[in-house]
């Protein structure tokens, strides 16, 4: 998990950093932080019923997200809708951050 954290901290810190110096040349930056989504790369995690209990217990919405949560997210941020969005994080993960 120090590996993981790491690295999704370095993005989220990355962004508002690049999101201050592109912002004033009309340059938008952001990211989308993922929760648990339905995957190949997840496939295991899925496929163990206890461990898969066990997560969807902890999400909000109580179930994994689809790629396609994923992809409504990015449509958004690339929209005329986030002009004025910048260094923002945009958590998808069925209200995971949100317990």
């Amino acid at each position: 998990m120090p590996s993981y954290t790491a690295s999704k901290s370095g993005a989220a810190g990355l962004t508002k950093l690049l999101a201050n110096e592109w912002a004033a040349r009309g340059v938008n930056v952001n990211a989308i932080a993922p929760g648990y989504i339905a995957t190949n790369n997840t496939a295991a995690l899925q496929a163990d019923e206890t461990r898969n209990r066990q997560i969807q217990e902890r999400i909000p919405a109580g179930r994994w997200g689809a790629a396609s949560d994923i992809g409504g997210a990015a449509v958004f941020l690339a929209s005329s809708a986030a002009d004025y969005i910048h260094g923002h994080v945009l958590a998808v993960d069925g209200g995971w951050l949100a317990r």
